[in-house]
Formats: C-alpha cells, structure tokens, sequence
C-alpha cells in the first residue's frame, strides 16, 4: 500500500508539473502575441534610419556635402568691411637733423570695404578694395600745428600665377571625390545593413522555431510519460521505465526554457544592430518556404563588374595618387606670379574734394621662383609618387577579380544550398516515419522508452536541419544579391535603388 501511494503521489506531482508548464507556455505566447511583430522589410526599414551604424555613415556623408560646399562658396564674390571707428596715438620720436625729440599725436578714423573674387579657370584672384579714412595730426616739430584730412583709396588687383598646376580646381575635385567616396560607402552600408538585419532577422526565426520543435519534442515526452504511467500502473511495464521517461520529459523541458533564454538575447541583440530601446517588445514574422530561383552566373558577373561600388572607389584612389603625382611634380617648381594694380587716391581737407586732384596708381609686378638644386628631393618625391599610382593601378585590377570570385563563390553556395534544401526535406519525411512507426511499438511495449527517445531527437533535429536549410538558402541568394547588385526573386537592379 505504502509503494502504491508513493507512486500516486509521484503522479499527482508529474500532472502538476505538467498544468504548470502549461500555463507557463501559455502564458508566454500571450506576450508573445502583445509584441510587436517585425517583417524583414520593416526591420530594414528601422534599422536605415535608426542604426547606428548608418547613422555614422550618414554623418560621414554629411561633412563630404557640406565641405564641397564650403568650398564651392568660397568661389563666389567675398564681401568684407573693416572698421576703425577711433585710433588716438601718441609718440616721443626723435629727429636726427637737430639731434632732439618731438612729441606727434594722431587722431585717425578708418574703414575698409573690399570684394574678393577668386577665378576657377585660372586659379587667379581678383579684387576691389576701397579704403577711406580721417585724420587729425599735430607736431611739437612743427609748432604743434594740428592738420585734418580726408583720404580715399579705390584700387583693382589682379594676382594670378602662371607657370603651375590650378589649385583651386584640384582642391574643388579632389572634395567632389570625397563627396562620391562617401555616396559609395553609403550605399556600402546599406547593402551591409541589410545583409546583416536579415541574418539576424533570420536567425532570430531559426530560435523561434527551435523554440516550437523543442515544445512539440516536450509535448511528445509527456504524451510517452503518459503512456508509460498507464502501463506501470497496469503492472505491465518495469517502475524504471517511468524513471526513464520522467528523465526524458523533464530533459525536454530543460531544452526548451534553454532555446527561450537563447531567443531573448538574440532579440537584445536585433534590437541594438535596429537602434531600438533595449524595453520594447518585439517578434520576427517571416514565411520561410522553399522557392528556387533560377539564376544565370555570366549575367550576374557581368552586371557586377559594371556597378559594384568597390570598382569605383579604387578609381577614385587612382585619381587621388594621379593628384600627389602632380603635387610632387611641382615641388620646388619653376612658376611665376602676375600682379596688376590700378587705382585712385585722392586727399584734401574736405571731404566733398578728395576726388578734385587725385593719383593715380598702377602697380605691375612678376615674380620668378627658380630653382636651383634640391639635391634630388623632387625626383625622389615623384618616384615614390608613380609607385603609389602603380599601386593603386594594381588593387583595381585585383579589385575586379576578386569581385568575379565573390559572385562565382556565391553562386556555387546557392547550388549547394538548393540539394541541402532537398535532402533536409526527405530526411525530415524519413524521420517523422521512423517515429510514428516507433511510437506504435513504444506504445505495444516493443521499444524502451530510451530507445523512443533517440527517434524523437533525430526527428527535432531533422526539423530544424529543414529550418536552417531554407535559411542558409535565402541567406546564400541575398548574397549573390548583394555581390552581383541584381535582386535575382525581382529581376531588378539595385544600382537605382543605392
């Protein structure tokens, strides 16, 4: 009586286990439900605005624009004025002809209005300046006899060398480069964002299902709990049996609070790659069903080698040692500079006549730099200058066969991932079979339990062989996607789109 009851108890507890799992499951696929539920395009979407990772490289793309910009406004006409409002000075000077000092004392108002153009073509810059000022002056020299006068000075100069490389038209370009470079790299990015918020995306369903799998493996423990308990019961079947089952049962349930808490970092770490808070729920949602694509490798090598963007960032590099070729080149060069001044001066004590006598001012003057001996200096500059062109020259080259590799690996792992796709399927029909037939002989008292369990294993591990079979599939297709730049489901190109 006493083993009996022990056994009872034993029951009671296993059913209680059992209702509290229940609820416990139940309870979590409420929440489940309460969380928001996120497709791939949708994740996409967040993560292009919100991930920090895009942020950066939007920022990144910012200071290109806004630099070229800067510099493309400081080509237009400059206005600038200067005033002195007050200047009152006063000086002990010494006079050399009678050997003693004097006292001078000034008193000067002042302003400048200037208009500074710089020329594109000719890298040249030219300007109108017009300077006007008052100024009250006395003497001890002179019997401090004070004397007031109005003076204005309006002038054009022209400033442009010759004989040199134009570099305001190479800085110009050289930003023009960087602003594409950075166009480039964030379109790199995005391509780089997707791939990575769809493996995740991915992945993250890959959890939940395994989730399902391990949930239905524990239901499928408790179903052959259930039936060894009746048997033992019944006196057909050994006590150690329902040891074997209970082991197995709780087995399956320590797996499938494992797979949930492995789901939740995985979801911590979705929503940090998206830039969401770390507190909002949650869930993926994806169909993941087998569709093949048909896929033609010499056109998506083709269409890669047109538009990949890495191919044009290494011409953008060659076109930046070309730059340091030429900057080297004029290293110690021989150039000159023209300078041309004309103008007015007028001054007179009243305003209203500065203008009645006025100077004229000219100015003409060219500046010769010639060198003479650097002791090989500039050849050395510009050896290592063509090396460096030479260099970059060759990563485009290698840039454009490894761009071929990348498409050729990525279509060969498509192949293989399209017969993994067919043989996870047959294995799954194979080992769903193999368990049924099992159970029926569990269930007549031909198969142990632990023999059942080695059946209902190779089933969950089948299941989720399938799952990830059809992702690795996707993932292999958004990688020949992102290499070739051709969405292959759509038959579109992404150029437009980047």
């Amino acid at each position: 009586m006493k083993g009996k009851n022990k056994k009872l108890r034993r029951s009671k507890s296993f059913r209680m286990v059992s209702v509290f799992v229940s609820i416990f499951i139940s309870v979590s696929s409420f929440f489940l439900l309460q969380a928001e539920e996120l497709t791939l395009e949708h994740a996409l979407a967040i993560a292009e605005k919100s991930s920090p990772y895009m942020k950066n490289a939007a920022l990144r793309l910012e200071i290109s624009e806004k630099n070229l910009w800067a510099e493309q406004a400081g080509l237009k006409s400059q206005f600038n004025l200067s005033i002195t409002p007050i200047s009152v000075s006063r000086q002990e000077l010494f006079n050399d002809l009678t050997s003693s000092y004097y006292t001078q004392e000034n008193l000067k108002t002042e302003a400048t209005f200037s208009i500074t153009q710089p020329i594109k073509w000719t890298d040249g810059t030219l300007m109108i300046v017009d300077r006007f000022n008052w100024q009250e002056a006395s003497s001890s020299f002179t019997g401090s006899v004070k004397e007031a006068n109005f003076s204005n000075s309006l002038y054009f100069a022209l400033n442009q060398p010759i004989f040199t490389y134009n570099r305001t038209k190479m800085r110009i370009k050289e930003l023009e480069f960087a602003l594409e470079g950075s166009q480039l790299n964030y379109a790199i990015r995005r391509l780089e964002i997707e791939k990575q918020v769809t493996q995740q995306f991915l992945n993250l369903y890959y959890s939940r299902m395994s989730i399902q799998i391990a949930l239905d493996e524990y239901q499928n423990a408790t179903v052959s709990y259930n039936i060894i308990e009746s048997k033992v019961r019944a006196g057909i079947s050994a006590p150690e049996e329902l040891y074997q089952a209970e082991l197995t049962r709780d087995n399956s349930m320590a797996l499938l609070e494992n797979r949930k808490m492995q789901h939740e970092n995985a979801l911590d770490n979705f929503k940090i790659l998206l830039g969401l808070p770390l507190e909002e729920e949650i869930e993926v949602s994806a169909d993941i069903l087998k569709k093949i694509v048909e896929v033609d490798l010499s056109w998506a090598i083709d269409h890669g080698l047109k538009n990949r963007m890495e191919i044009r960032q290494r011409e953008i590099e060659i076109q930046y040692a070309l730059d340091d070729l030429v900057r080297a080149g004029a290293e110690n060069e021989f150039k000159a500079s023209v300078g041309l001044t004309f103008g007015l001066t007028g001054v007179d004590e009243r305003f209203a006549n500065i203008y009645d006598s006025p100077n004229k001012d000219r100015l003409i003057a060219v500046s010769l730099n010639i060198p003479v001996f650097d002791w090989g200096r500039k050849k050395h500059h510009m050896a290592a200058s063509r090396a460096q062109v030479e260099i970059r020259r060759l990563t485009s080259s290698e840039e454009q066969k490894n761009i071929k590799y990348q498409i050729r690996e990525a279509y060969r792992n498509l192949l293989n991932q399209e017969k993994q796709i067919d043989i996870a399927g047959k294995n799954v029909k194979n080992a769903q079979l193999t368990y049924e037939i099992n159970l029926e002989r569990y269930k007549t008292g031909d198969l142990s339990s632990i023999d059942l369990q080695l059946y209902l294993v190779q089933l969950s591990r089948e299941r989720l062989n399938e799952v990830e079979a059809l992702i690795n599939y996707k993932l292999a297709l958004l990688d020949l996607k992102i290499r070739a730049l051709w969405d292959f489901e759509s038959n579109t190109s992404l150029v437009e789109n980047l």
